[in-house]
């Protein structure tokens, strides 16, 4: 049965120094939740003392009924698996799987029965002889979770478990397991600082900076609904406009059009992504594309006008059907975006202006 845990305004310092500043969260039986956050945001020691490897100043824990806040780690029923493996250089696969069942006694014949099934599992069944050297990073990785699966831990905690591993194998790592979880539905915490890893894997992203929780939700949710400029330049590349709103109408200081909004008169911060930024050829365009650059499948236009430059992104489909080339003259429309405010709370959305109006720069 699939476990819940309970964080109850969790504080920790060290030196003086606050690293979590009473964090609130629970994680419910089954989940697959992604702490994502910068360097030094507090997500690993948020692992750390949910793993029983600290403990917290202020606050409690609960791993199912619980309460784990002063518990030694063996008592927690956790599974914990790190960045670099932590492999017994020494030990063969099977004997690095079968480490934790040994030291608690567990007979002979149930260790090779729970080892090869874990094997099986993470799909190694013939590599049980060979020791970490003789591995590859992603197949390291998968032994460092079958040691912590072997236990047969209430919850799982992966600490940036793919930071090690080139682009290609951490995508095909990830997706197995993913794939993996929704076999076992073990109640699931992974710690990184990668949103396309965070959003790939988890059910439910935690966004942390400086000790904090910033937002909690659905991937799709966080990234179309950021709360906080934080939020949004965290998660993804963002065209930042410096803008002001006279009469609903959103202007950039540059003095081109953005769009409208229900906003209060004066000065905002305006976000737009890439792809919510559409160039279209018109040789008396007020924007020159300066530069074009192709990545696989998308492409990424650079648009200048009067000193502002602004980046687009399509499919590279798209580019070719455009015609659009490097010094040609365009007009620019805006598909969508999100504007902050001093004088209101949290984001508003940016609404285009119609299609059929060009935006130009106005004097």
């Amino acid at each position: 049965m699939s476990t819940e845990i309970a964080i109850s305004h969790v504080s920790r310092a060290f030196g003086g120094h606050t690293v979590l500043n009473d964090v609130s969260l629970t994680v419910k039986p089954g989940e697959l939740l992604a702490l994502l956050g910068p360097s030094g945001s507090g997500k690993t020691t948020l692992l750390r003392l949910i793993a029983g490897l600290d403990q917290p100043d202020r606050g409690k824990i609960n791993i199912g009924d619980l309460d784990a806040t002063a518990r030694h780690p063996k008592e927690r029923g956790v599974g914990f698996v790190f960045q670099h493996y932590a492999l017994f250089r020494h030990m063969t696969v099977f004997e690095n799987i079968a480490f934790s069942l040994r030291i608690r006694k567990v007979p002979k014949a149930e260790v090779k029965t729970r080892v090869a099934a874990l094997l099986k599992l993470i799909q190694l069944e013939t590599l049980a002889s060979r020791y970490p050297a003789q591995l590859s990073g992603g197949q390291r990785q998968r032994v460092a979770l079958a040691r912590a699966l072997a236990s047969q831990p209430r919850v799982l905690l992966l600490d940036e478990p793919f930071g090690a591993l080139d682009a290609v194998v951490r995508r095909d790592l990830r997706r197995w397991l993913r794939q993996l979880h929704d076999e076992m539905h073990i109640t699931t915490i992974f710690v990184t600082h990668d949103q396309e890893e965070a959003f790939d894997l988890a059910d439910r992203v935690v966004i942390m900076n400086a000790g904090k929780i910033c937002q909690q939700g659905t991937p799709i949710d966080i990234y179309q609904h950021p709360t906080s400029i934080f939020v949004h330049e965290f998660l993804g590349e963002s065209n930042h406009i410096p803008s002001r709103v006279h009469n609903g109408t959103v202007i950039a200081q540059a003095g081109f059009y953005l769009g409208e909004a229900a906003a209060p008169e004066g000065p905002v911060q305006t976000f737009i992504r890439p792809h919510h930024v559409i160039p279209r050829p018109n040789p008396r365009g007020a924007w020159s594309i300066t530069r074009i650059a192709a990545t696989g499948a998308h492409a990424r236009i650079s648009v200048t006008n009067t000193g502002t430059t602004l980046q687009a992104a399509m499919t590279a489909d798209a580019l070719l059907d455009s015609s659009l080339t490097p010094g040609q003259q365009v007009d620019i429309f805006f598909s969508g975006g999100t504007i902050f405010t001093e004088a209101k709370p949290g984001p508003t959305k940016l609404t285009p202006l119609k299609p059929t109006s060009a935006i130009h720069a106005i004097s």
